[in-house]
């Protein structure tokens, strides 16, 4: 008989024990991946962000407003190779089907061309120069709000007042899967011509520039904020990704807690290992005696308790594994991109984070046997032999 098979029929000794731990390692596997999972589509959107984009916003905070005449500046310098805009306009549904969606006041000239990961035919970008109020929306929202190309769309905004009325004249497709398809874009000029948009009227909230050098973003970035740097509204220019990012500043101590509760987690999980394992160690000291007598050696308890350890650690990483497969994967993901789409466009375990809970599954369940495998290597054999639990 060797280590491994010896420990692997030492597993379901005590078959209810055993199970319990394997199934305490499997919830453990499956809420540590599905905070983590939180954690990574949160950052997906600006870990995916283009290199060769820069956005430019007002230097005291994104919520304050910039000339639009800058837009005319930025894609005067040189390296800028296009530049859009956008405003917020913080939407919501009169007949409250979604809890809420981002929808941007968008320049109808350019932005799907700084924007090109949301894919719009000829046709659609064609019909929306030609339509003052025209919309074009994700697929999820789209569904969500059972509207179709040709329909009319009525929403309301928290910032302004009143039903605006919109005309759907397409669906944007989604070319990777960290875009939003839960939002909208409508015409810029709509809502600074409506009276009701005075508060904003002939201003901007954000510039995205496409450059032709992406190393060169540093560099341009200064040239940017130089250009407004002795004017009543000064810029602060950064990546992409440190733009996406600004926005989960809110989030920011939300994310430190999940931090927090995946280390906590994984502590459970080493103590269920080592309260099961410390246990087992107790109730098979005289086997060990035994073993001693007729030639094993401690590397051998060692090993035989160390392994043990190890395959229900595995068991229960697999199973914790299968889990998030199919119940953040197969069921959770779909639901929580078409209801929370804005917050996470992407929502599936990252192979990484599913890799590493099965790794620290394996790691924690050594770790736990390390200590009643020492001591058990330590016993004396006439003293394990006395003992009989």
């Amino acid at each position: 008989m060797n280590m491994l098979t010896y420990a692997r029929r030492n597993l379901f000794r005590r078959r209810g024990r055993t199970i319990l731990t394997i199934v305490g390692v499997a919830l453990a596997v499956l809420i540590f991946s599905g905070i983590r999972t939180v954690v990574a589509s949160f950052e997906a959107g600006a870990d995916a962000a283009a290199k060769d984009r820069i956005a430019t916003r007002h230097k005291n905070s994104i919520v304050m407003l910039l000339p639009k005449r800058y837009i005319e500046d930025v894609r005067e310098l040189p390296g800028v190779k296009a530049a859009t805009y956008a405003n917020w306009f913080g939407s919501k549904d009169p007949k409250k089907r979604t809890p809420f969606f981002a929808a941007f006041a968008a320049d109808h000239e350019t932005w799907f061309t700084v924007m090109d990961e949301m894919g719009v035919e000829p046709a659609v970008l064609e019909e929306w120069r030609t339509t003052p109020n025209g919309a074009v929306l994700g697929d999820i929202l789209a569904k969500t709000l059972e509207v179709k190309p040709g329909d009319r769309l009525v929403i309301q905004s928290d910032i302004f007042p009143g039903d605006w009325e919109f005309k759907v004249v397409g669906i944007y497709e989604a070319l990777r899967k960290t875009v939003d398809r839960n939002s909208m874009v409508f015409r810029w000029d709509y809502l600074n011509n409506d009276p009701r948009g005075a508060i904003m009227k002939d201003k901007i909230g954000w510039v995205l520039t496409r450059i032709d050098e992406p190393k060169e973003s540093a560099a341009l970035s200064k040239r940017i904020d130089a250009t407004f740097d002795q004017r009543d509204d000064q810029t602060v220019t950064m990546s992409e990704r440190a733009f996406q990012l600004s926005f989960l500043g809110a989030f920011a101590s939300v994310l430190r807690a999940f931090d927090v509760v995946s280390g906590i987690i994984l502590l459970i999980m080493a103590l269920i290992l080592a309260n099961t394992i410390a246990t087992a160690v107790r109730e098979r000291t005289h086997e060990y005696g035994v073993l001693r007598a007729v030639g094993f050696q401690p590397h051998h308890v060692v090993a035989f308790i160390v392994g043990e350890s190890v395959l229900i650690a595995l068991m229960g990483g697999l199973a914790g594994v299968l889990l998030t497969a199919g119940l953040i994967n197969g069921m959770m993901g779909p639901a929580i991109e078409e209801n929370m789409g804005a917050m996470f466009p992407y929502f599936r375990a990252p192979m990484g984070v599913i890799s590493l809970a099965l790794l620290a599954a394996v790691v924690l369940g050594t770790l736990a046997a390390i200590i009643p495998a020492w001591r058990a290597s330590r016993l004396k054999v006439t003293d394990a032999l006395r003992r009989i639990d």
